[in-house]
This record gives C-alpha cells, structure tokens and sequence, in this order.
C-alpha cells in the first residue's frame, strides 16, 4: 500500500516523487507527435466559452492566426474589443437565444451562414486557430448536419487547431475530438437570482 501523503516521512515523499518524476519525463519522451487538435468544451456548467477565449488570447500571444465564429449569440463580446487586431477575425452570426428569436428557419439560416465562413477558415493556410463558439448547441439542435460538420473537421488543415463550445455535443463530436471537457454546474449563482454580471458572464 502507498503511503498517504499527509502521513507519509520524508523519505517516502522522495522516493514517490522520483518515481512518479521517472514516470513523467518517460511519458514526455514518449509524445513525438506534433498537430492541430480538435478540442470541445461541452457541459451543462459555466466556462466552456471562458477557457475557449483563454485559448484564444494564448494563440495571439503567440503571433498565430485566429478566427472566431460565434453561433447562437447576438452581441459583441467585451472579449472581442480588448483582443481585436490584425491577427484576429470574429464573427457574430446569431440573432440571440432561440426562445427569444422564435424563428427556427431564420436561426437555421443564421447558422448555415456562420459554417460558411468557418469552412473558409479552415481553408485559409493564414489561420492557425479556430474557434467555433456554440457549434455543439447548433448540432444538437439539427441546425446543421453532424456528418457535414465532422467530414470538414476531418478534411481541414492537419495543423490547424479547432475549438468547439457549448452544451450537448454529440456523440460524434466527442468521437472525433482529440481533447474534450465536460463542464458539471454544481452551483449557479443564476438560481438564487443572480443577474449575469459584466466579466462574469459576459
């Protein structure tokens, strides 16, 4: 039996130390391989969209090409404003929540215009990192074919690094991503009356 930590001597804590320092580095030598990933951000909690700008701000420190597509949501995000600049496209191509739209040819049509210009990004070999916020919420629901979506994903660039977001990413989505987080609420300020808070929620 391993040594619980808090109970563990000192010497006990070295020696788990390098072995698991052992089992690391051997690990690292291990990962030889280098390309753009899929990643998805899905889950009923809060932060998917949060830790998807958080990728985004790292690839523009790093001088990468990015494009934004924001499915669902109709306003500029703060976000936008403070990161805009040449290395940066972002594109708003929602009118709003679907139950205040109440218009789901229109919400389709909004929808198919934004996976055109994703599929332009994907096309670009100027753009590095793509970030398709809401996407997940689109397929679930059926406003955009999975297969389509995933066929392209497939087909795009091997370098370039795709991000999706929201809730209920299908099953296929999750099947083809190489890195995927679920989100668990297990509190929300919204249901003990909480507005939405500047920098917060948005």
């Amino acid at each position: 039996m391993k040594p619980h930590p808090f109970t563990e001597t000192e010497d006990e804590h070295r020696e788990r130390m390098l072995a698991l320092q052992a089992e690391m580095r051997a690990r690292m030598r291990a990962a030889k391989d280098r390309r753009g990933l899929v990643i998805c951000h899905t889950g009923d909690g809060k932060g998917k969209t949060s830790a998807a700008f958080g990728m985004l701000a790292r690839q523009l420190a790093h001088g990468n090409a990015c494009g934004v597509v924001q499915f669902i949501k109709a306003s500029n995000d703060a976000v936008e404003k403070q990161l805009r600049g040449p290395l940066l496209t972002w594109d708003h191509v929602g009118e709003g929540f679907t139950w205040d739209t109440q218009d789901r040819a229109a919400d389709i049509a909004c929808c198919r215009r934004g996976w055109e210009i994703a599929l332009g990004h994907f096309a670009d070999p100027g753009i590095d990192f793509v970030l398709l916020d809401e996407l997940n919420v689109v397929l679930q629901m059926n406003y955009l074919p999975v297969a389509e979506v995933v066929a392209a994903l497939k087909a795009r660039r091997p370098d370039q690094h795709v991000v999706l977001t929201g809730r209920g990413a299908p099953p296929e989505i999750v099947e083809l991503a190489d890195l995927v987080t679920e989100m668990r609420e297990i509190k929300h300020p919204f249901a003990a009356g909480v507005q939405a808070q500047a920098g917060i929620e948005f």
